[in-house]
Order: C-alpha cells, then structure tokens, then sequence
C-alpha cells in the first residue's frame, strides 16, 4: 500500500485546504493511483451506505425499463438504451445481468439486491452525497492534481452485490470520459470494506504513463445506443511526460482497503475488478473529475445538465 496520510474528512474542512502531501502526489505520479484511508470518517460512511440502502429499498420497478448495466465483454453489447444515455442529470438505477434468468428474464433477486449501480448525478441531486462531493477537501485535492477548472460528472455508487456483483475488465477512465487533452481523475470511495473475495480494484502500476486513451465511448451518431470509435485528438494529457513503451501483459496488483478509504484514479490508468462470488456486497461511491477548460464534445456518451458539469472550485 503506498504511503498516506489523513486528510480532514470531506464536509468538515473549512475553506481552501492543503490537500495532498508532496510525498502523496509523488505516488500518484509514479502509479498512477493514490490510497488515503480514513477520507470519509466512520459515521459519514454509514450514513453514505445507509443513505444506499434507503434508495435501493423505495426505488420503484412498476416503470421501470429494468436495464442492465453491461461492460461489453464476451461480444454484448454496451449499455446504451435512453435510459442509460439521459442519466447524467438524474438518479438512475441499472440492474445486474446475472439478476435475471437467462432464459426467462424473470428477476431472481428482491430488487435492492439485484442493482448494479445508481447514477450518475449523486452529487446534486442527492444532499448527503453532495455534502461529501463538493466539499473543501476534495477542491484541495483537485488543486494539487494541477486542475484549473475542475468539472464533476459521473457520481455513482457501485454495488457489486453478493455472489453476483459483475467483473470489470481492464479499463481506463478517460475512455468514457474523454477530454482532449485527456484529464479525467476519479474520486474512488469505499462504503465496505473491499477484499479480494468481494471484488476489490486491482491496478496496473504506472501503466498510466505507457498507455494511451486510444478508443472512446461514444453515442452513435443516429443517436441510438452507445459504441466506441477510435481516438482522433491527444491521447496523454497535456505536458504529460510518457516514459515507457506499452506492455502487451499488464501485472495487475490487488489492492484491499477498508470503509472510507478514497482511491484516486488517474485516467489513463488500467485498472480493474474481479466479480463477486462472496456473500458480502462491496459498496462504493465514486465520481469523477475533467478539466473544465479542456474540450469535451457533444459525441460523449455522458452529456451536461443544462447549467453544465458541477465546478468544484467555489
């Protein structure tokens, strides 16, 4: 695990804070991603989760298009139905595929133990996930990262149910959220504890300076569904120093950590998660970072609200 310090829980500082040490930001450079354990004090991860729990218990299905959240691995389709693509001004709720019966389609899960993630606009329209999103804390990180104008999209909370919570394959950021230049951070943070049984991240070190965002998820310009094209602008950030070539078979490390740790992802940086067989759920809340003064155009599978992405600078 690489060295960390507490920062002052998100909610709490008040006014502009140091945000991350030197030897912090050394580390992140190097690896790509950074671990800070304790982030979130213990009663705002519980009442983060509880908050979880409660949307996952009154949410209704009567109207619901009952989508399911898929990676496109093993030649599926991507997710992309309308309901997935108007998402990114409300609270959303996205199915599991292994909560059906493949054959009948019939739910086999209750439904708060059949959803795969809730999203993607947490961090406004929910009050206590905004109160640990847009905070004093995170905009101190988000200065140390170099960001003029940070933007906040993409606030979820992954479920990763038990013995059903989907695997994710290697993946970089800043393929579904793409900038150009590339910019994207992601704010990772853990309501549960995240083990090796119940799907924690593993992280291929330092690949985010050997790896180039070469495709994007996209929508499709007849504006049905979602694909992913080929990269035409930058594919590093901007004065970004690449000092490896790229690896054809990444070593992947398991990184466990406990509730209220916060993870920072570097957005060319190959990361995954492994499905969850275990009968622990391993919650987690996550959003995401780009720099406001960068490109990000009207093809992204992710569009603003009508007043734009959320300013994290005051």
């Amino acid at each position: 695990m690489v060295p960390s310090r507490t920062l002052t829980p998100p909610g709490q500082g008040k006014g502009r804070t140091q945000g991350l040490s030197e030897a912090q930001l050394q580390s992140y450079n190097d690896d790509g991603y950074l671990i800070i354990p304790n982030a979130l004090d213990a009663s705002t991860t519980a009442s983060l989760l509880q908050e979880t729990r409660h949307m996952l218990s009154s949410f209704s299905i009567d109207d619901h298009p009952m989508t399911k959240f898929s990676t496109g691995e093993n030649d599926k389709a991507h997710v992309g139905d309308d309901y997935f693509l108007t998402s990114g001004d409300k609270i959303r709720f996205f199915f599991e595929e292994d909560a059906f019966d493949g054959s009948t389609g019939a739910l086999l899960k209750p439904k708060h133990q059949a959803i795969n993630k809730i999203g993607h606009y947490l961090h406004a329209l929910n009050p206590a996930f905004r109160d640990s999103t847009l905070t004093p804390t995170n905009a101190g990180i988000a200065r140390s990262l170099g960001f003029r104008d940070p933007r906040v999209l993409q606030s979820m909370v992954i479920c990763k149910q038990p013995e059903i919570g989907g695997r994710v394959p290697p993946h970089q950021d800043s393929t579904f959220l793409y900038t150009n230049p590339p910019s994207a951070v992601g704010f990772w943070i853990a309501l549960e504890d995240a083990t090796a049984e119940n799907g924690c991240l593993s992280f291929a070190k330092g690949s985010h300076r050997r790896s180039p965002i070469k495709s994007r998820f996209v929508r499709k310009q007849d504006g049905q569904g979602t694909e992913f094209v080929d990269v035409e602008g930058a594919r590093f950030p901007q004065d970004f120093v690449v000092e490896e070539k790229e690896q054809e078979q990444e070593v992947y490390t398991i990184e466990e950590v406990k509730a209220g740790t916060l993870v920072l992802i570097h957005g060319n940086l190959l990361h995954k998660s492994e499905k969850n067989l275990s009968g622990k759920s391993r919650f987690i809340y996550t959003f995401h970072v780009i720099e406001g003064e960068n490109e990000y155009d009207k093809r992204s599978w992710l569009q603003p609200p009508e007043r734009g992405f959320s300013r994290l600078y005051e």
